[in-house]
């Protein structure tokens, strides 16, 4: 099933919610929000409209691996494309969240032109 082309942000930090649907707006792209990982993947599930999933690794109740994971194991949504966004940025991190599942890795702060270069290879 094809999918739209909205970005669903999934960070408990409304802080990063505000900053990168502002940048996401001003670039001309539509995005959702959900502050943490379970009421995440119930909006995925519903709105089919969302076309690319940004994924805060760390949350509390659901971290973001055990999310991914539960996105990969749901064969409905299981295509839909999760990039890792973390301040986690050491050696070896990157790996960790492409292993979990994620398609890619932002590092916060978010390089602007990574995450449309991102968005434009995953959403065309």
């Amino acid at each position: 099933m094809k999918r739209g082309k909205k970005i669903l942000i999934i960070d408990d930090d409304a802080r990063n919610i505000f900053a990168l649907t502002a940048v996401l707006r001003a670039k001309g792209f539509a995005s959702v929000s959900s502050p943490s990982a379970g009421e995440g993947i119930d909006r995925l599930r519903s709105d089919l409209e969302i076309g690319i999933v940004f994924m805060d690794m760390m949350m509390p109740d659901m971290d973001g691996y055990a999310a991914i994971s539960q996105i990969r194991g749901d064969a409905a949504l299981a295509s839909v494309p999760v990039i890792s966004v973390t301040a986690q940025a050491m050696a070896g991190d990157r790996e960790k969240c492409l292993s979990a599942g994620a398609n890619d890795y932002l590092s916060k702060p978010i390089d602007q032109d990574a995450m449309l270069r991102l968005l434009h290879s995953y959403l065309g």
